[in-house]
């Protein structure tokens, strides 16, 4: 192992950005991955009976406002223009999500035409909460009490297996909202997908000849010691890593994924939520939508979050949080390793930022 600079444990986003950043500057990087293959979360692949793109994870949707890190991914392969839209089937009716004035006039039987309405509107809807304290505050403050009954608590409940008012701000006020008809989920001047999906990304990444991977191992099976190594980058959950304390919260991701025999779609979007107790998964997600895949064919995966499997959320609740600044008294101690990554960090980050925040890290304290 001494013929290596650096262990990177996971490769996903963060570990792929830190490795070819050092391995550009000349180090050499030995990454291992618990799971069989590389890319984290974003991992997709062409499904062979239908040649129809999955993400095993989930659906994954490039979106940023920084330059630096559109231009930095555009590096490891093409990506076509996608803006991202979402729809929630509320008791059969499809209305948009972010709430607009499609939305609200057809939950609220309003008669809305205008931006100046609809701001009106909102104005009168919602109540004034200066300072938001938690989840529930800021939805009441941004779309009022009857769009917050109808469509984000019920949806936000299922999620988390928590009420609102018992999550930090941070959840739902990242709900868009539009004073008009846009039904576009992000307001990002950049929106996107890899032409070859998120893995040929990866593995363009990690393809530097100073870069070894090796997959089907974790950490804890390597048996590596931090003492044998210069420089250790651990971007897998931080409660994995020190085992003395209780362990943090995460809410994981159940995916049914059915084939369907069809040349056309099963749902008429990419995603549509299903905020109601009624259903008991979140969203449905038809893969054939993104890009417009042909195929006589299509696959859907309903998802529904438990408290099992792999962690995919960071749960943000005051108690967790709370535990989480012990794990980082921990971690200040560790001489050569780093925490990096919405896991090792505990916070949620979209796909930007967790190259932004690789990318500043690297340069801020490896480089």
């Amino acid at each position: 192992m001494k013929y290596y600079d650096i262990l990177i444990v996971g490769t996903g986003l963060s570990g792929a950005t830190i490795a070819e950043h050092y391995a550009k500057d000349g180090k050499k990087v030995f990454m291992i991955d618990k799971r069989d293959h590389i890319g984290g979360n974003v991992y997709d692949k062409i499904d062979n009976d239908t040649n129809i793109r999955i993400s095993r994870y989930g659906a994954h949707l490039f979106h940023t406002n920084d330059e630096e890190v559109w231009k930095y991914v555009n590096q490891f392969g093409s990506w076509k223009r996608w803006d991202h839209e979402v729809i929630a089937d509320v008791s059969g009716t499809y209305v948009p999500v972010p709430v607009n004035i499609t939305t609200v006039n057809a939950l609220l039987n309003e008669n809305i035409q205008t931006e100046e309405e609809m701001s009106a509107w909102l104005q009168k809807e919602c109540p004034n909460i200066p300072e938001p304290k938690n989840s529930e505050e800021v939805a009441l403050s941004r779309v009022g009490p009857r769009l917050y009954e109808t469509l984000f608590k019920p949806y936000t409940v299922k999620q988390w297996a928590k009420e609102p008012k018992d999550l930090d701000p941070s959840v739902l006020s990242r709900i868009p909202i539009r004073p008009n008809h846009d039904p576009r989920y992000f307001n990002d001047k950049y929106q996107a997908l890899p032409e070859n999906g998120y893995t040929s990304i990866i593995e363009k990444m990690l393809s530097h000849k100073n870069i070894t991977v090796q997959l089907g191992v974790s950490w804890e099976q390597s048996l590596q010691k931090a003492s044998e190594w210069d420089t250790i980058i651990f971007t897998g959950p931080i409660d994995s890593y020190f085992t003395d304390l209780p362990k943090l919260e995460y809410r994981s991701i159940d995916f049914e994924w059915s084939i369907l025999r069809t040349p056309g779609f099963y749902q008429p979007n990419s995603v549509v939520n299903y905020p109601s107790s009624e259903t008991t998964y979140t969203r449905c997600v038809e893969y054939k939508h993104f890009l417009n895949q042909k195929s006589d064919w299509t696959i859907i995966s309903r998802e529904t979050t438990c408290d099992r499997g792999e962690p995919y959320y960071p749960v943000p609740t005051e108690e967790n949080k709370r535990l989480y600044e012990r794990y980082k008294l921990l971690a200040a101690q560790e001489k050569n390793v780093h925490f990096i990554g919405r896991l090792a960090s505990y916070k949620y980050f979209n796909m930007d930022q967790a190259i932004r925040n690789a990318m500043d890290y690297y340069t801020t304290y490896l480089k």
